[in-house]
């Protein structure tokens, strides 16, 4: 392995947890013990969105997550003055600041900084007065870069969605990373720490690794998505093994 992938963390969203848990009610799954398992297994942190209408994470899974484990909880929030409370009160590792739309069925695109530079600039001081260091999750735009620097966000996360959309086609690969590579170069000479994510698999993650400097890679739903293909058979042969015995 070399020096520049020993130095890439690995933060897990375990949001989709809470989806399977939630889609049938009840404690299981359960968001804190695969929270705990992500660090076993080498998770360098773990990420959790509380969505303003609670589909998959709850308060009370950011509350028992906070507790529970010895690494960093990176906190996803929208910039309202409810979600800056809920932070304020649960002191999270970080916070990053993420866009918000109740139809969509998972982050569409990055926070449009520039737009909303004072409502960003009021929620960034609030929350690095209190100690919580704050990201915007962002596309790679220089413009969307330049405006989180202003505002004083210690780093920002590169939303590498359309990365990932663009995988299968080898064209269309080299363009988004391209613009990745052009938004982290531009992000570290302002002086941010460059993070990335979004749609990050076990295919395209080969590509995406080559922003050798980028701090971190957030991942989840791939992440979910293997534990259940990878781990179902160990499942079955479990409740077999105890049926017959």
């Amino acid at each position: 392995m070399s020096d520049s992938l020993k130095l890439l963390r690995l933060g897990v969203n375990i949001d989709h947890v809470a989806t399977l848990r939630n889609a049938r009610g009840g404690a299981h799954p359960d968001p804190v013990a695969a929270a705990e398992l992500a660090i076993k297994a080498g998770a360098d942190g773990i990420t959790a969105h509380l969505r303003e209408d609670r589909r998959h994470i709850r308060d009370e899974d950011i509350a028992a997550i906070r507790k529970a484990i010895d690494v960093p909880l990176n906190f996803e929030m929208a910039a309202t003055s409810e979600m800056v409370a809920i932070a304020l009160k649960t002191k999270p590792n970080a916070a990053c600041i993420v866009p918000e739309r109740r139809t969509e069925v998972t982050t569409e695109g990055g926070l449009d900084v520039r737009g909303n530079l004072e409502r960003a600039n009021e929620v960034v001081r609030e929350l690095l007065q209190n100690g919580i260091p704050v990201s915007m999750f962002i596309d790679p735009d220089p413009l969307q870069l330049e405006a989180s620097a202003k505002i004083e966000s210690p780093w920002v996360e590169l939303h590498t969605g359309s990365f990932a959309r663009a995988w299968p086609n080898p064209e269309m690969r080299d363009k988004e990373f391209s613009i990745l590579k052009v938004g982290m170069d531009v992000g570290l000479s302002l002086g941010l720490q460059v993070n990335a994510g979004h749609g990050i698999n076990y295919e395209n993650v080969t590509g995406a690794k080559k922003l050798n400097k980028v701090t971190e890679f957030n991942i989840g739903h791939s992440i979910i998505c293997r534990s259940i293909e990878h781990g179902l058979s160990e499942a079955v042969s479990t409740m077999r093994r105890l049926l017959n015995s």
